[in-house]
């Protein structure tokens, strides 16, 4: 049982703020996602939970009990680096026995623990091997077997796919996804890649500058962004800003119009997803600009134009053609719409 609590978290180097006032309780055996681009305090949350930093306000708990002074090896967090971080001189059954070593663990229950942990990330060919004898995702998985054999309260994992390939990163995330249904351990897992986000998390939490933008289901996140930020951080691709006026329900921006908003006039940033607009076959939609790019995906076609100076991404069926530079009209629904205030950048209606 491991309920996890953040209070107040602050972290400063001088005048530089790292996080700033961070609250968040996250629940036993959740999975929870901290996301946000390179420099957003994610990774510093996480190491002051592991005792990594200290915190420099705040309070951090563990199942109601205070951490804050307890040095890492006290607080029974496990965590996955980056890096990997195995020793080269071991073969892969002793860098996952080595946690046991360690913490004097009785020396005939390694074992045992050592071949569970390595079957559940299918090692179990490859323990007589070296580190430098193995490929980055199997290196990856010896890394995850050696905190799952330590049996602690919170798995901590700080962007462990970022160093594989597209291919090995896919596998791996499902690995990920069926070993904590499997073990059921409280888990925060850091990284920059939504997809990984959007797919492993049970919340995620969005970071920006230290600061918390919204904490949320996956769902939540996608459908309902509390500000431009996350809008344009969720997704693949990110959904579509653009800036215009609306008066009368009816949302004007550079060859766009598009009427039934139910928001109040005034200068506006409007937000879609490229799967919500359709293209209009007569040619006379809500949006008429000239192609910028095509992507052929296979299942569908990805347009964009090029609409007052910004990129609008929109999908269309596998069978549509055309070339760059010929104008396209699509239509966008009202109903999916999002609509934030110019200024602060936060939601202010859905339509």
């Amino acid at each position: 049982m491991a309920e996890i609590q953040l209070r107040n978290i602050n972290k400063r180097w001088g005048s530089f703020v790292g996080v700033d006032n961070f609250n968040l309780t996250i629940a036993d055996e959740e999975f929870l996602v901290l996301l946000g681009p390179s420099g957003c305090g994610k990774t510093t949350t996480m190491r002051m939970i592991a005792g990594l930093e200290d915190v420099t306000e705040g309070e951090i708990a563990i199942d109601g009990r205070i951490i804050n002074d307890l040095d890492p090896k006290d607080r029974d967090v496990a965590m996955v680096f980056q890096s990997y971080g195995l020793y080269p001189h071991m073969n892969v059954y002793e860098n996952i026995r080595f946690p046991l070593k360690v913490r004097k663990v009785n020396d005939a229950e390694h074992d045992a623990r050592v071949r569970r942990a390595s079957a559940m990330v299918e090692l179990d060919d490859f323990l007589h091997r070296k580190p430098a004898e193995l490929s980055g995702g199997q290196r990856q998985r010896v890394a995850l077997a050696r905190a799952i054999v330590r049996e602690p309260n919170v798995f901590l994992m700080d962007e462990p796919l970022s160093n594989l390939d597209a291919k090995l990163r896919v596998s791996t995330r499902a690995q990920i996804k069926n070993l904590s249904h499997e073990l059921k351990v409280t888990t925060v897992y850091v990284t920059h890649d939504q997809i990984e986000a959007m797919t492993l998390a049970d919340r995620v939490v969005v970071m920006k500058q230290g600061k918390i933008q919204q904490v949320g289901t996956p769902t939540e996140i996608y459908d309902n962004p509390a500000n431009t930020f996350v809008a344009s951080f969720i997704g693949s691709p990110a959904m579509n800003l653009m800036d215009g006026t609306i008066q009368g329900g009816t949302f004007n921006g550079t060859n766009a119009q598009i009427g039934g908003l139910a928001a109040a006039d005034g200068e506006v940033t409007l937000g879609f997803r490229a799967e919500d607009a359709a293209v209009a076959d007569d040619g006379k939609g809500q949006i008429t600009a000239p192609i910028y790019t095509i992507e052929l995906l296979g299942d569908a076609v990805m347009l964009a134009v090029r609409a007052g100076g910004q990129l609008v991404s929109v999908k269309a069926h596998k069978e549509f053609r055309a070339d760059i530079g010929d104008n396209v009209s699509f239509n966008v629904p009202a109903e999916i719409c999002h609509v934030f205030d110019r200024a602060s950048g936060e939601r202010i209606s859905a339509a």
